[in-house]
């Protein structure tokens, strides 16, 4: 690693300061992504800001419509949460089948989506639940918060709190895994919320996305025989040595329909 400043504030003003007052600083969440990262010396930060201590960022409320979870709250937390399941029983289930036991338990919602990884889990439920993204400074909608690879609406020094999501009238999601990593190659969220049915895919692309065509294709009710005549493009998918574009696209529309079903019925 490169040498660096440690923080670890108790508070989120006192993280906002001490990212603020930093020459490059970075926020500190579960660390998944970002310790392995500073141990391969990709990353070198002035000052590393440990929110592990904030005690604010961390604990889930469900309330009416709604369902927020702090930041800092871990996968595992989610996974085993009775309130979360029963207002929204595919978020607990997607948290649970996220990485490994260690990865849950030390991984954080909050981390997760600022990471934005093209793979993750949690971008899709954010995405597909319509869910909103609290932060130090504003809240910012689903839709706009996701950008590009690894790339957030978030600006500098923006901390994530927590994010609220509503509840939707019915709701799964269904991932085609790595067997090694557990990250999707494919994962889709099928919601049917108060604005319509909404598709979000992870895995597939460079950034999680709405696959539009599947909404429409969904909107008059979910099962996976209402996707019979609609079709996944491959184009900009992505492509490695697990799976081209045109099997994401296949997976795509396999998973979306797995996921109606499973919603619908």
């Amino acid at each position: 690693m490169h040498d660096f400043q440690y923080h670890k504030p108790g508070s989120v003003a006192d993280a906002a300061a001490a990212a603020a007052g930093a020459e490059d600083g970075s926020f500190l969440a579960g660390g998944q992504t970002l310790i392995p990262t500073l141990k391969q010396r990709l990353a070198a930060p002035s000052d590393l800001v440990d929110l592990s201590g904030v005690s604010e960022l961390q604990g889930i409320t469900v309330s009416g419509d709604s369902v927020t979870i702090g930041a800092m709250t871990r996968h595992a937390d989610v996974a085993a949460s009775g309130d979360v399941a029963a207002a929204i029983l595919a978020l607990a289930a997607l948290a649970g089948g996220i990485g490994d036991p260690q990865v849950r338990n030390r991984g954080t919602i909050g981390g997760s989506i600022a990471n934005n990884d093209p793979a993750a889990d949690y971008p899709a439920a954010v995405l597909g639940l319509n869910a909103t993204v609290n932060t130090n400074k504003r809240s910012i909608a689903a839709d706009d918060f996701f950008t590009g690879m690894f790339e957030t609406a978030l600006e500098e020094g923006e901390l994530i709190t927590s994010v609220s999501f509503p509840v939707p009238e019915a709701a799964n999601y269904q991932k085609f895994h790595n067997p090694a990593s557990r990250y999707a190659l494919v994962g889709v969220m099928v919601a049917k919320t108060g604005g319509g049915v909404r598709v979000a895919v992870t895995g597939a692309g460079p950034c999680v996305f709405r696959a539009s065509s599947l909404e429409q294709a969904l909107a008059g009710g979910l099962s996976s025989s209402a996707l019979d005549g609609a079709s996944v493009s491959a184009d900009g998918l992505n492509s490695d040595i697990h799976a081209t574009p045109e099997y994401r696209a296949h997976l795509v529309k396999v998973m979306a329909g797995r996921a109606a079903d499973a919603a619908g019925g």
